[in-house]
């Protein structure tokens, strides 16, 4: 049974708890009475809090929490978890989404801090949840998790580690599903660009019941996201690309019987999605049962089903060809006059290189089918009510396998061959024919997956009593094992594809954590919260956590916040046991052996990887002025550094380095003395740091003026320094890591009456620098409106418009897509949607 206790609060207590709770970029949702006074004494229902497994009376904690509700989430038309994250102005880097046309696999990822995905932990009701998208992999697709299941996330942003373990290294983001749910309750919501694509919807149901002793909510949700092309947008400029179809030998392209210069490339972007189509079905279900007095059952269950592509334009290929030599025959071709008078010089090697954009094969259309269970139940009850001891056990185990297919592929051997066998129909700058193009392409199928299994369990309460109040505790622990593999096509193991040869990955490792917390209050104004973690990996070995936090109340109107802690991220299943891949790097070879500026280096991962370490620290306050009723102010200062992080070394420098006769380096990247870049590798190393610190602000004022309720939010991060390994990113943007403005807000303004309500919000994202250019590339504004209406108890709607100015991208010399970073800015432009919802 849940406990209650009789607790005092102050009008700064219920001010804070208000503040942690509207510690969000849009105030669309409601928080009833939080701000309001209250009685002196009131029957208050013990609480999880995000960053602690103490059941408490108050979100009063030392940790910054932002809050985002199921409100929040329909007013602004989101349609995706990692949509509503990262508009979120404490998000950095370039997390994978919706708009990544290029090596996501469809994923959704959160990068909290941009400090890379992996490096925040994401829980499904306080719970860890499986990673998961193609296989192997080091986070969690937020695609998963549907929209219409989330009552609430919850954001903290502060180290975690002491409490949660791995992955929490800059924060947390905790899913909150809907439960206690009763009745029928049907949504349909939608919207499309101003441009009449982009269009999207989602149908959800939800039903719930109770019983004497418990509640049932069932749901289920399907949505469809429709496909935005590059070439639909007139603010993208044509692409260039030097692999053209009809195909090129020496830089130089057939007409008629001469071999000319090339007067234009190839527009890549008519074939290449801005946003990319994705279909998800999903089941989710809660239970909350009583089995007796003393012990309650709670489960949930999350099944989900993504089928999602990507496209771009038909494969580029090249070979080097050889040029036969006086009376050679066989796999060579021959060197013809027009070939000479053409200006076709055959290289050192006696080698010509031959690109072709294979549009006769088909644009290259990658296919995901993925599907996720987890599946949690857990049991917990009161040891004695008169000592007041709880205890929880749970289960969770979590699946997702995937199969994935990139369509077109072409199989570089066979082209070559091929090539050789039928020299004057590929120079002939002509359409191939039927039968070589079913000879060199292919349908690349990938398989893969996770397996997650978690037994915990956790005794908490109330230790002794201290003339300040009771100090608090919980004491538990957990065993976890985790396991990943990923199967490459057979042509790609075996190097015959036109991408890099990768080898497959496969390997499991478990780890066992006992932890402990303690909050104690010293003094009526002063509470101090310990936590302390110890976990033993199979792999690397184990690792100990801490974590310290303070509040203290200064006045009615001011509690001061700080918290100092300890973290870490064991290496992962991709990490530890990934299989060697190919990768194409742009690099200079300073023996000038390698004439190519794309030379291949074989990535590896280590089996003896250590964890990464960090340390963070958080220090601010909460006001709430008795003088203006319904206001909360919020500032904290945070700083996190990572020390051993999991990195690649630089190869560039590596080369260098051997060149100039350093034999470590020569053996660290598999260099021979003179110069034999056949084996040049690039290994996984606990060589990096990051160390990033800012500023988080956030003001939440609610009241009434003339004859409407107002909710006025402003969210600010201000980045006051980001550098990892040695370069400096604050400030900067560029296509490989996404951007790190200075300075982000989130502003809103809400006015209601009754059964409606009308929201301004905007997203201010500042000027910043291209990292590789030095340009500096524009700050934008974008600006959102919407309306909510309740025509009666059971039926609501909404209406809204997303970038209602139409702002393009700002462009970015060095971006990865269409001239910008999609990751970063609003590549689709100007969004109309709305919802209706019906309760029964």
């Amino acid at each position: 049974m849940i406990r209650t206790s009789l607790q005092s609060r102050s009008k700064l207590a219920s001010a804070i708890k208000f503040g942690l709770i509207a510690s969000v970029s849009t105030t669309a949702f409601t928080v009833s009475n939080s701000a309001s006074a209250q009685d002196e004494s009131a029957d208050v229902e013990r609480i999880s809090v995000t960053g602690s497994r103490i059941q408490r009376q108050d979100m009063e904690t030392a940790s910054p929490v932002t809050v985002i509700d199921a409100g929040a989430i329909r007013a602004e038309g989101y349609t995706s978890v990692d949509e509503i994250l990262q508009a979120q102005p404490a998000m950095a880097g370039m997390a994978a989404g919706s708009t990544t046309n290029n090596g996501s696999d469809g994923v959704a990822q959160v990068d909290l801090r941009g400090m890379g995905a992996s490096r925040t932990l994401v829980l499904l009701n306080g719970r860890r949840m499986v990673n998961s998208g193609s296989g192997a992999d080091s986070a969690v697709d937020l695609n998963t998790i549907p929209v219409a299941m989330i009552a609430r996330v919850e954001i903290l942003k502060d180290g975690a580690s002491a409490v949660y373990g791995s992955d929490a290294i800059a924060g947390v983001v905790n899913i909150i599903t809907k439960k206690d749910f009763e009745g029928f309750q049907l949504d349909v919501n939608g919207g499309a660009t101003d441009k009449s694509d982009g269009e999207n919807v989602e149908i959800s149901a939800l039903y719930g019941f109770n019983t004497d002793t418990g509640n049932y909510t069932f749901g289920a949700a399907y949505s469809d996201r429709g496909g935005v092309m590059q070439g639909d947008r007139d603010w993208v400029e044509p692409g260039a690309s030097s692999f053209v179809p009809g195909g090129s030998l020496g830089g130089k392209v057939k007409e008629g019987d001469e071999w000319v210069d090339r007067t234009e490339g190839y527009d890549y972007t008519k074939d290449s999605w801005l946003q990319t189509p994705n279909t998800r079905y999903s089941l989710f279900a809660n239970a909350t049962q009583e089995l007796s007095d003393d012990i309650v059952f709670t489960g949930d269950l999350l099944y989900t089903k993504r089928k999602s592509k990507q496209m771009m334009a038909p494969q580029p290929a090249s070979v080097m060809l050889d040029v036969c030599e006086t009376g050679q025959t066989g796999n060579c071709i021959e060197y013809t006059q027009a070939m000479k008078d053409g200006g076709i010089t055959p290289d050192d090697n006696g080698q010509l290189e031959y690109r072709r954009r294979m549009t006769d094969a088909g644009n290259r259309i990658y296919e995901q089918d993925t599907d996720t269970l987890r599946v949690s139940g857990g049991l917990a009850g009161t040891l004695d009510v008169h000592t007041g001891i709880d205890w929880d056990v749970a289960y969770t185990y979590g699946s997702n396998k995937a199969t994935t297919w990139v369509h077109n592929s072409i199989n570089a051997t066979k082209m070559e061959q091929s090539m050789y066998d039928n020299t004057e129909e590929w120079f002939s700058g002509d359409p191939l024919s039927d039968a070589i193009i079913n000879d060199v392409s292919y349908l690349e199928t990938t398989d893969g997956g996770n397996d997650q299994h978690i037994l915990s369990g956790v005794i908490s309460g109330e230790a002794f009593d201290l003339d300040a109040g009771a100090v608090a505790y919980a004491i538990g622990a957990e065993y976890r094992h985790e396991s990943g593999f990923y199967t490459p096509d057979e042509v790609i193991q075996n190097g015959d594809g036109t991408a890099a040869q990768q080898d497959p990955t496969d390997g499991s490792y478990s780890v066992f954590s006992v932890y402990q917390e303690v909050s104690v209050p010293f003094t009526e104004k002063l509470t101090g919260e310990f936590a302390l973690r110890f976990d033993d990996y199979s792999t690397f070995g184990n690792a100990s956590t801490w974590k310290v936090g303070l509040t203290y109340v200064a006045t009615d109107d001011l509690m001061l916040r700080t918290v100092a802690a300890t973290g870490f991220r064991a290496p992962n299943v991709s990490e530890l046991y990934g299989g060697n891949v190919g990768s194409y790097d742009y690099l200079n070879d300073p023996w000038g052996n390698e004439q190519d500026p794309q030379i291949l280096v074989n990535y590896t991962s280590d089996e003896n990887l250590k964890a990464e370490t960090s340390e963070s620290y958080t220090a601010g306050l909460v006001y709430s002025p008795s003088y203006v009723d319904g206001m909360s102010v919020t500032l904290d200062y945070w700083r996190f550094k990572i020390k051993d992080a999991i990195s690649r070394l630089d190869v560039q420098a590596g080369l260098d380095s051997c060149y100039a006769g350093d034999t470590t380096a020569c053996e660290t990247f598999g260099i021979t003395p003179d110069g034999d870049l056949t084996n040049l590798t690039n290994p996984l190393t606990n060589v990096g740091y990051q160390d990033t610190s800012g500023i988080d602000f956030n003001l939440a004022y609610n009241f009434e003026g003339l004859g409407l309720d107002w909710k006025i939010n402003n969210d600010l991060t201000y980045l006051l320094e980001f550098e990892q390994d040695g370069v400096d990113y604050t400030g900067t943007i560029g296509g490989m890591f996404g951007g790190y403005a200075e300075v982000k807000n989130n502003f809103s303004i809400q006015a209601g009456q009754g059964d409606w309500s009308v929201m301004y919000s905007n997203r201010y994202i500042g000027e910043m620098t291209d990292i590789n250019y030095g340009d500096k590339v524009e700050s934008v504004l974008y600006h959102n409106i919407s309306g909510m209406y309740h025509f009666s108890d059971s039926i609501s709607a909404t209406l809204g418009i997303k970038n209602l100015t139409d702002e393009e991208p700002v462009m970015v010399a060095s971006g990865n897509t269409a001239g910008t970073v999609p990751e970063v800015y609003d590549t689709i432009g100007r969004q109309i949607y709305g919802g209706v919802s019906f309760k029964f």
